[in-house]
């Protein structure tokens, strides 16, 4: 099987992208980076660059409306061919058109269908989990649809919650299961599509 061609969408660090450019490297990923789209610039923009991969900033507030700007961004992925858009840490609000349909994976630093939702990212998960008093977090990788952390779940991965924890050191945890948990999602993406017929 070909390995599957990827569209990657940043807006912080690009430690997501940097994540599956190692999994690639060391043979455990079977895909190759294609496309890295930024909505803002970051310091994932220079991290991609160092690492060979031209990345474009798409700017959401150059685009009046969230279908303008996601017709421009699965246009570029149409263009680049892709097989799939990974959200890596992407913070804009997209449409995913018919094509894209079941093709768009996000990871989401909580046990999905906790705190998740509107307003729901980064940081601001990890003091809502701390506040609560949860004994346990994780990651969802799950499959994008047109509402916030909705769509089929793929991978969930669990960490605990130390009494010693912040949200800089809960995060630093639930990352480290990230790392595992994307590229595994991929694969079973993977494993999950008819094999692809060559045209000749």
């Amino acid at each position: 099987m070909k390995p599957l061609r990827l569209a990657v969408l940043i807006s912080g660090g690009g430690s997501t992208l940097l994540n599956l450019l190692d999994s690639i490297a060391r043979g455990e990923l079977s895909a190759s980076v294609e496309c890295v789209i930024a909505s803002r610039p970051c310091a994932g923009v220079e991290r991609s660059v160092s690492r060979g991969h031209a990345c474009e900033v798409i700017a959401a507030k150059q685009h009046p409306s969230v279908a303008e700007l996601s017709g421009v961004i699965f246009d570029r992925c149409r263009s680049a061919k892709v097989d799939l858009v990974i959200l890596g840490g992407y913070l804009s609000r997209l449409e995913v058109p018919t094509d894209f349909e079941g093709r768009v994976l996000n990871i989401h630093p909580s046990l999905i269908p906790a705190f998740c939702g509107q307003g729901m990212y980064g940081h601001h998960v990890h003091e809502a989990v701390i506040a609560r008093g949860c004994k346990v977090s994780g990651c969802t990788v799950h499959v994008v649809d047109n509402e916030y952390d909705h769509g089929p779940i793929l991978v969930q991965k669990v960490v605990p919650v130390l009494e010693s924890d912040d949200a800089n050191s809960l995060a630093k945890r639930v990352f480290e299961a990230e790392c595992e948990a994307y590229p595994e999602a991929i694969r079973l993406y993977e494993k999950s599509q008819p094999p692809k017929v060559e045209v000749r």
